[in-house]
């Protein structure tokens, strides 16, 4: 999930809300939100 706090973008999870990164762009942060979706589904299996 991506939330805008303070002027910036920032990646969390939605189970936990662990942060995952802070970024200028939402660009930026979606291209970490497809990371983190890429490397949580890799991992069960």
């Amino acid at each position: 999930m991506i939330k805008k706090i303070r002027g910036k973008y920032v990646v969390l999870s939605e189970k936990t809300g662990r942060r995952f990164g802070t970024y200028r762009t939402l660009r930026d942060a979606k291209k970490r939100l497809r990371q983190v979706e890429f490397f949580k589904r890799r991992s069960k299996k």
